[in-house]
């Protein structure tokens, strides 16, 4: 299966899906990763599976799911404590550092053609406001914003809403224990998820010229890393389903990570690093872009501070290492299975 992917690379997502099904019974060797980085594009899902494979053949026991009472207790804490989480808080500030890709086609051949520098206030009572600092290093002009206007993919809502509106019981999500895996170090259980269009407020828009021409409302599924000792989501993977046919937009998925930040010298759990990706059909062409993204210098917002009047220089210098890397590939899930008449 591994030497069929380069002719062809949509069986990667079935590939993906039986090493997390049946498992591996051998070695995973540097040899091996190097294969399979070779004959997938280095395909970071597929890499991550296998590493996922290879500690559950050597640690079966540790590896193993917890009964399905202990996982639903979990499921439950994660939910009290998540939202419980977005109704405390604080008003903060935070710099994007996006690096925005494109691809014609399916062929993955992704070229950047932006990169740029956006504050992020989130205030309790008004949610997140966005302001666009930079261009390619370029400071923004003040005719230019974050949005339909600037053109390319943009996105809202990594911070608390996409958390908060999973939990939710007005979204009815279906949560099913699925697997476990160590995540920066912490033991966490994973859990597929489901939420139907009818119970969904995930909103996709399409614009031409600067304003909005289309939007609908998609339902998602996707999975969560909860960590087994804290009770917090430290991964989201979310991927749009029932998009209307004929919408613009024919995929959408997204894969944020979360680590806890000190902002008024308290531990928040919040995103670290987002991957956004679109495949779009206009006009008989076929485009996907991704969005990397990072998140730096989270600090308290103080309440008489307007986002408008943030530049650079409220938020510290970058680092070396904080120019965006190549990402982990975007969420694989297996295909939902097709509705019984």
């Amino acid at each position: 299966m591994l030497y069929q992917l380069p002719k062809h690379p949509e069986a990667k997502d079935k590939l993906v899906d039986d090493v997390r099904k049946r498992g591996i019974a051998f070695p995973l060797t540097d040899g091996l990763r190097s294969l399979v980085a070779t004959k997938s594009g280095n395909d970071a899902t597929l890499q991550r599976t296998l590493a996922e494979a290879d500690r559950r053949r050597s640690n079966p026991v540790v590896a193993s799911l917890p009964p399905t009472a202990e996982g639903l207790e979990l499921l439950e804490r994660t939910r009290k404590a998540t939202l419980g989480a977005a109704e405390t808080m604080p008003d903060y500030l935070v710099k994007q550092q996006i690096a925005r890709s494109h691809a014609y086609g399916q062929s993955k051949n992704w070229a950047v053609y932006d990169r740029l520098s956006i504050a992020v206030s989130y205030r309790q009572s008004a949610g997140e406001d966005y302001k666009l600092l930079s261009i390619n290093g370029l400071p923004a002009t003040q005719d230019q914003s974050y949005g339909m206007k600037l053109g390319g993919t943009t996105s809202t809502g990594e911070y608390v809403t996409a958390l908060s509106d999973l939990f939710k019981p007005e979204s009815r999500a279906e949560f099913n224990m699925v697997d476990t895996d160590t995540l920066r170090g912490r033991r966490t259980i994973i859990y597929e998820y489901e939420v139907k269009k009818q119970f969904s407020h995930q909103i996709l828009g399409w614009g031409e010229g600067g304003s909005l021409r289309q939007q609908t409302i998609a339902g998602y599924r996707g999975r969560i890393w909860v960590d087994r000792e804290n009770n917090r989501v430290l991964r989201l993977e979310e991927i749009s389903t029932e998009i209307d046919p004929g919408f613009p937009i024919t995929a959408a998925n997204t894969l944020i990570d979360y680590e806890w930040v000190a902002i008024n010298e308290k531990e928040h759990l919040l995103p670290s690093r987002a991957v956004v990706q679109l495949t779009s059909r206009d006009r008989g062409q076929t485009e996907e872009t991704r969005n990397e993204i990072l998140f730096r210098g989270y600090h308290k917002f103080g309440a008489e501070v307007k986002i408008i009047d943030i530049d650079e220089k409220d938020f510290p210098p970058d680092k070396p290492e904080d120019e965006p890397k190549k990402p982990e590939a975007p969420p694989a899930l297996k295909p939902a299975p097709p509705k019984k008449p």
